[in-house]
């Protein structure tokens, strides 16, 4: 069904919009997906979509019209002043998709040999959020845990800095407790990142079964994950400054893991 819309009134625009706040994502468990990158990666990954919204005069290449015949839904086609209107980019490409949230719970990741996990501790900032999984992708990890959220993996900031890793990951929303419980069970080693700790990153062993957490922006770790370590790491810093970006430790732990498992010789 392919319908053009023209009035920023209708129904389905209010209701689009509606998305951009959280307690409608969580109320119909839907979400935005926008840009050709990220739509391609999400059908690619059997994300379920209820419509999409589309605009051609935006469009950047010809791919377009494949990508949009592999959706079987409601296809809107807005002007350009609409689009604009819903898009939250800066520069639109045209293509905005109404998706299903995935629920994965802990119960269904499958754990690999060794295992590598990224456990995030209530993160505050999307973009955060999604560079974190955006590096998580990059170095194969098993899973994204996010913890006691204060961002959630929906937010479509979290879907555009997370360039559609988010569906090619397992990502999993869980609280701390619940995720603590299921990391023993596993027999799965806990690495604290925090600027307290006495070991260098690059001398701890991560080559293991690992699950590497990290805390909030403001303050890091909670107790709960410092005392429940079983070791704790630090990122050297020789300037004034005493801690990274969240995101941008966690892709420095990510890759030396990657490097020990990968990379270093024996």
């Amino acid at each position: 069904m392919w319908i053009k819309l023209t009035s920023s009134q209708n129904p389905k625009i209010k209701s689009l919009l509606r998305l951009r706040d959280k307690k409608e994502r969580d109320k119909t468990a839907l979400f935005l997906v926008e840009g050709y990158r990220e739509l391609k990666r999400a059908i690619d990954s059997g994300v379920g979509f209820e419509s999409l919204f589309i605009c051609p005069e935006l469009f950047l290449g010809s791919n377009e019209p494949s990508l949009i015949r592999q959706f079987n839904t409601a296809v809107f086609e807005l002007p350009s002043f609409l689009f604009r209107k819903i898009s939250y980019r800066d520069r639109p490409d045209g293509l905005i998709g109404v998706a299903h949230q995935m629920k994965t719970k802990l119960e269904m990741l499958k754990k690999s040999s060794p295992s590598l996990y990224v456990i995030a501790e209530a993160i505050e900032k999307p973009g955060n959020l999604g560079t974190i999984l955006r590096s998580s992708d990059a170095v194969g990890a098993d899973a994204v845990i996010v913890c006691d959220r204060c961002t959630d993996i929906y937010n479509p900031n979290v879907v555009r800095a997370s360039v559609g890793t988010l569906f090619t990951l397992r990502v999993v929303e869980a609280e701390g407790i619940e995720v603590l419980k299921w990391l023993r069970s596993q027999k799965i080693q806990i690495v604290a990142a925090t600027p307290s700790a006495e070991t260098p990153f690059t001398e701890a062993s991560l080559s293991g079964d690992v699950a590497i957490v990290v805390g909030t922006e403001q303050l890091g770790l909670t107790q709960q994950w410092l005392e429940a370590a079983d070791m704790c790491v630090k990122i050297p810093m020789e300037g004034i400054a005493d801690s990274l970006n969240v995101a941008m430790a966690t892709t420095l732990l990510l890759y030396e893991a990657l490097r020990q498992r990968k990379y270093l010789t024996v």
